[in-house]
């Protein structure tokens, strides 16, 4: 688990396009830049699925509301939201759309959240129900929905429901959902045969082909040792195959031999294969059994989260029913903190297994509620509904059970009172965690970083749990630089259409108040890095009580976790990238860190694969990135730069005219004498790129190496994975040459300031313009690089020869004597989600004509701008499901409980797989004798004004038994006995040799030991924190 929390823990949120994607059943244009994030995750045949279907969901209690909260973010038809019960002032603790007013005023639960729900999305018809559903009521209305979810229902009506809906042709998708203290379930019957497109969502990927032997059976091998991740039984199809030609085309079944090698059955009456190819795996439709709840009763199918109790989801299954039991009994639930109540629960689970502390515990907390518990489990079941009316991904077979037996397990002792109820909306969360620890969690101060997606999630959490209020002096102060974007409208709930371009923080406290008034949401538009530890200092991180984390990248999250250890300060961290999701829980003293544990680096594309050897669609849409980078963003960059560096060109001629070399000079002159001032130069100067790019390219390679050059072990030169160039001839009646054409010269004109027209732009005006466009005669070169190891060269360093510094000279000459010197361009930044600026079209047509001319599959526009805006999916279950583990974690924190207690997750709702797992315990490292020291230790010394070098050894000497052997602080070595000169710095005062600013207070130090034997490293320790003054105050 902790190798897939270091894979899946980087996930990425970024924005959105805008492009329009019709659903005819609707009526209506769905804007997709709304749901582009999650198109990503689900495809478009499901998000037509969802499109056409409808949801009967029973119950708006905090289980209910989160459900229907995923779903109507998720896009469906249509959700009847179905409640026979008032708000009560218990609601506000656990239903975030239920106000104040809505219990002053006796409203119906479903009155006062339907309006709520439906402003998530104004695509989806969103009505409600109070009419009576139990054993007497007619359920043939329920034939009109595709997916039926009860929560808050008794066990003898959800059988009952289950039966209409499993009977029905085609069965009703059925759902049951039941929350009770700590306690969840959730129970799926999708039908007798429940078909799934695609188990998994997981992209198949072209792994090419190092051989394939003409056996009985004929064994495929992978190109440089590549894992195939194929499983036996599963079927692959074959492209591009030289020599065994037969199997180009064909899907064959595999049989795993090993990582990188499969059989395919008979291939010893085939032609013998002679190089290159390719292998794909076939999706095929898997068909799920599901029995009926009645069924399933006795002897339940579970999913098990937990491993290291693998007993729990049969005991929770055992303890649930004999509280379903209770209640068919007795008409209620157990009382809060009842022992008699508890030991009639624990008699009716005496025939089977269970555990009866687990039992005692759900007895205690059943009238309760644990809203993070509600979101994860909410998060999930959302994710089988979508299962459920798309047939994308596996589906839960056919239990789900989860507990936080973790969170009131030290809690036991305390005396009832701390459990009953007192009358406000804490009453649900107090019958589980007690009111001490409310009392706790309503002082907390909590600092989070990003209010995306997690983010929304997370304030939400806090609101319903009473984090931060202000009149107990808690604060919950949060930051985020970024404006609200359309697309995360489909999974930042907190933000509406008339939030757009807003400040993601300053909504998300107003939304947050909106929810629980009496909350302290103090909002930065701040980015946490070096450059505002003025503001996130020290003192600032010392103040607060639990660092969160909702963040996009892994550079911030590295970052903060250093802040945090420095500190000593809690951090709660996860992510999510489609439907996998992570939650990471860093404890001092007791975990390990994040930046204990490295990611394996990004895999770089070869430089020499990317400029004349691409084999895959990646290659190409990369290279159109780089080319739009380089082109439009880096030359225009540097170019400013050398302007604002040199004053003139006159004094640049000069310097250049006394032999002098400066830094990028050519490069700006190059760009200078090419500089076009018009509309029609732009629109050349594309047609000339599309020339070299898609035309001499393809020419020039092929006169390096003609389609019969042979390496020198008689091999061919082009064989898989390398593909020859086909040159294109241009064609502007080819949309695709046309759209270059245009989307280049509209780049060129915006970073040279030149106006154009909507005219200008027309295929007439454009064709005009070409034909007075002269294309230089093709001569080819000789220099052609195929050495993979090659890296790109650094234009601005590369040396020049005479001849070229007299061409520059002679260019920036002529510049200055016609007046054609202008010291500024407009650089552009990539932006993927504005269909309107060409950006996306300049890649996408780039891509397509590279692909085009390499014989490679061509990517749709989706796919490309996905790649090359490097977006990652997300969908609102998994984020849902993330805050609320997270959250949980966080009461524990609060609490201070033992390092047994916390658990991080990895999931994958599309599986679907839920892994719980202890984090990774700190470790300690011994320096010699009884010394040891971890991530969190930090040795201190403080100084005064005289204090030297050889002062702040002995002091630690002195203080921690060793005496360092070499101090350095960040890159600077103070001291490393070996350097000469450096036992002279021993007399020498710390204030001298580290120079700090006025305002410093101390410096961290990097320090280490002499071995135990000679010869032996220098043994490491902990960071020593020297303050400059006696009492570590600023000097």
């Amino acid at each position: 688990p902790q190798q897939v929390h270091e894979t899946i823990r980087a996930s990425v949120e970024a924005n959105s396009c805008n492009l329009w994607l019709t659903f005819p059943s609707h009526g209506l244009f769905l804007s997709f830049c709304v749901s582009s994030r999650q198109r990503y995750v689900l495809g478009d045949s499901a998000m037509h699925q969802m499109a056409q279907s409808s949801v009967f969901l029973s119950g708006m209690g905090g289980l209910g509301i989160e459900i229907g909260k995923n779903i109507a973010l998720a896009g469906v038809k249509a959700v009847t939201l179905h409640d026979t019960k008032q708000c009560e002032t218990s609601d506000l603790g656990c239903n975030f759309f239920i106000s104040k007013e809505d219990v002053l005023n006796q409203r119906m639960r479903v009155e006062a959240v339907c309006p709520r729900v439906a402003e998530l999305n104004p695509y989806v018809h969103v009505d409600m129900s109070s009419s009576a559903l139990d054993d007497n009521t007619d359920l043939s209305f329920l034939s009109k929905y595709q997916c039926v979810i009860l929560t808050e229902a008794r066990l003898s009506l959800q059988k009952r429901v289950n039966e209409f809906c499993h009977s029905q042709q085609p069965p009703i998708r059925f759902i049951g959902c039941d929350a009770y203290g700590i306690c969840m379930r959730v129970f799926c019957d999708f039908g007798e045969e429940f078909e799934v497109s695609d188990a998994t969502g997981e992209e198949p990927k072209e792994i090419f082909i190092q051989s394939i032997t003409q056996d009985n059976p004929g064994v495929v091998t992978c190109m440089d040792n590549q894992p195939h991740g194929l499983q036996t039984g599963q079927s692959v199809v074959f492209r591009e195959v030289n020599g065994m030609v037969e199997l180009n085309g064909a899907a064959r079944q595999v049989s795993v031999i090993s990582p990188h090698s499969f059989a395919i059955g008979d291939t010893s009456q085939l032609q013998p294969h002679a190089h290159g190819g390719f292998f794909v795996l076939v999706k095929t439709p898997k068909t799920y059994r599901f029995e009926t709840i009645e069924k399933q009763l006795c002897d339940p199918q579970v999913l098990i989260p937990d491993l290291s109790k693998p007993e729990a989801p049969l005991q929770i299954h055992a303890a649930m029913l004999a509280l379903d039991t209770f209640q068919e009994q007795h008409g209620r639930l157990p009382n809060t903190g009842c022992v008699q109540d508890a030991e009639v629960l624990l008699k009716l689970t005496e025939e089977a297994p269970v555990n009866a502390e687990l039992v005692r515990c759900l007895s205690r907390t059943a009238m309760g509620t644990l809203p993070p518990l509600a979101a994860a489990v909410g998060g999930i079941a959302s994710q089988e509904a979508l299962k459920a009316i798309t047939g994308k991904f596996a589906p839960l077979q056919q239990w789900f059970y989860l507990d936080a037996i973790e969170v009131v397990r030290p809690l036991q002792s305390l005396p009832v009172e701390e459990f009953l109820p007192r009358g406000d909306r804490y009453d649900g969360l107090r019958a589980c965690i007690g009111e001490s620890m409310c009392l706790e969690l309503h002082k907390l101060k909590v600092f989070m970083v990003g209010c995306g997606a997690i983010g929304c999630e997370m304030l939400k959490n806090f609101a319903l749990l009473g984090v931060g209020l202000a009149k107990s002096s808690g604060e919950v102060c949060i930051t985020d630089p970024d404006l609200i974007e359309k697309s995360n409208l489909n999974r930042q709930f907190l933000f509406r259409p008339h939030h757009i371009q807003k400040p993601k923080s300053i909504t998300a406290a107003e939304a947050t108040h909106d929810i629980n008034p009496d909350l302290h949401v103090n909002a930065h538009l701040n980015k946490v890095c070096p450059a505002t530890e003025g503001i996130y200092s020290d003192p600032f991180y010392s103040n607060m009580n639990v660092v969160v984390t909702a963040l996009d990248n892994v550079e911030a999250r590295r970052y903060v976790d250093s802040r945090c250890v420095s500190n000593q300060r809690p951090l709660l961290d996860s992510g999510t990238m489609g439907t996998k999701g992570h939650t990471e829980i860093i404890v001092p003293n007791l975990t390990e860190s994040y930046n204990s544990h490295r990611d394996p680096p990004e895999e770089e594309i070869p430089f020499c694969t990317l400029k004349s050897f691409p084999s895959v669609i990646e290659h190409t849409i990369q290279w159109a990135r780089d080319k739009f980078e380089n082109a439009f963003a880096h030359k225009p960059s540097m170019y400013n730069s050398f302007w604002q560096t040199h004053s003139s060109a006159e004094v640049v001629l000069q310097r250049m005219q006394a032999g002098e070399s400066l830094e990028g000079s050519f490069q700006v002159i190059k760009l200078l004498s090419r500089r076009p001032n018009q509309w029609v130069q732009c629109v050349g100067i594309a047609r000339v790129k599309f020339e070299k790019y898609f035309k001499r390219k393809a020419l020039q390679l092929l006169h390096s190496f003609p389609l019969d050059t042979r390496l020198k072990d008689g091999s061919l030169f082009w064989q898989s994975p390398k593909r020859p160039p086909a040159p294109i001839d241009f064609d502007l009646k080819d949309s695709l040459h046309f759209t270059f054409i245009v989307s280049t010269a509209r780049l060129f004109a915006e970073i040279y300031n030149i106006p154009y027209s909507e005219k200008d732009l027309s295929e007439e005006e454009v064709a005009r313009i070409l034909s007075d466009v002269e294309i230089p005669e093709y001569r080819p070169s000789e220099k052609v690089k195929t050495d993979e190891t090659v890296k790109k060269p650094d234009q601005m360093k590369m040396p020049q020869s005479s001849e070229e510094e007299r061409e520059a000279v002679s260019q920036l000459e002529h510049a200055i004597v016609t007046d054609c010197v202008t010291t500024s361009m407009s650089p552009l930044q990539f932006e993927k989600d504005d269909d309107s600026n060409g950006h996306m079209d300049f890649v996408a047509s780039a891509s397509a004509l590279r692909a085009r001319m390499y014989s490679i599959e061509p990517a749709d526009r989706l796919k490309t701008k996905r790649i090359a805006g490097k977006i990652i999916p997300a969908i609102a279950t998994a984020t849902a499901a993330v805050a609320g583990l997270v959250a949980i974690e966080m009461i524990k924190v609060v609490g201070g409980y033992g390092f047994d207690s916390f658990k991080n997750c990895f999931f994958n709702l599309a599986l679907p797989v839920m892994v719980l797992t202890e984090p990774a315990s700190v470790k300690r490292t011994h320096i010699r004798d009884n010394i040891y020291f971890s991530i969190w230790d930090c040795w201190t010394v403080y100084g005064n004004e005289d204090f030297t070098l050889s002062d702040l050894m002995s002091a630690v000497r002195d203080k921690y038994g060793i005496e360092p052997t070499m101090v350095v602080h960040g890159v600077k070595m103070l001291y490393v006995p070996v350097m000469p000169g450096h036992s002279k710095r021993l007399k020498l005062t710390m204030q001298k040799l580290i120079k700090p600013s006025a305002d410093r207070r101390y410096v961290d130090l990097t320090v280490s030991f002499a071995p135990e034997a000679d010869g032996d490293e220098d043994l490491p320790g902990p960071p020593v924190r020297y303050f400059f003054t006696s009492d570590g105050e600023t000097p």
